[in-house]
């Protein structure tokens, strides 16, 4: 584990390429509520650490170390949120599910069923507001990026970006192969917590009839 400079008013929390290593990080600093701390966010691999002011750098260095060296507390693990996530996977919402059929050899559907049939864990929220990086995508569905990203994908898009799933919660440009969309909002300012989910959460992809998508949006 190393700690590293992220501009004036962050430091960056490298840990190991562990899901559970960032997620227990991330509780132990929230825990131990360090003065002039702001925010921390977990991210894949890493662990970052937003500070109220520039001044307060050395001391929260100090103190995130010394939070890090006492010896974690013994507590049974809690299990993860559940979110099950409905998903159209019509070729109308698949933009790219003939590319990624030709890639993997299986068809539309198939690709929709082996993609549904998977079990889903968040490793981070990020690139926009409340995009989230799923692992447990079955390795026959990995599929490069695009060579031409998109200059806007439409809200709730399900894709495709090499071994990970991710979702787009707002329009905005992206490279990952299109193969069905959501009618849920994943990011929602009105709401308390605008991002429906956050690292650690458990993700079922749940298939729905056209029919179905727009009785969801009403």
């Amino acid at each position: 584990m190393t700690i590293a400079p992220l501009g004036d008013s962050a430091l960056l929390v490298r840990v190991g390429d562990s899901l559970g290593e960032v997620l227990e990080t991330t509780r132990r600093l929230r825990r131990a509520r360090i003065p002039g701390v702001e925010e921390v966010v977990p991210a894949f691999a890493s662990v970052s650490v937003f500070l109220k002011s520039p001044l307060d750098y050395e001391h929260c260095l100090a103190s995130i170390r010394a939070a890090l060296r006492r010896p974690a507390i013994s507590r049974p693990a809690e299990p993860p949120r559940l979110i099950e996530i409905p998903v159209c996977y019509d070729a109308e919402f698949g933009l790219d599910l003939t590319v990624v059929a030709k890639q993997t050899r299986l068809s539309p559907n198939e690709i929709a069923c082996c993609h549904a049939r998977a079990k889903y864990r968040v490793r981070c929220v990020g690139f926009t507001p409340g995009f989230p990086y799923l692992e447990g995508l079955p390795r026959i569905l990995a599929t490069p990026r695009r060579a031409s990203p998109r200059t806007s994908v439409a809200p709730g898009s399900v894709a495709i970006g090499g071994r990970q799933t991710g979702i787009y919660p707002l329009a905005s440009p992206g490279g990952w192969n299109i193969i069905g969309r959501t009618p849920l909002r994943l990011f929602d300012l009105t709401r308390d917590h605008p991002a429906l989910l956050r690292a650690g959460d458990a993700v079922r992809f749940v298939a729905i009839t056209r029919e179905e998508f727009e009785r969801w949006e009403k």
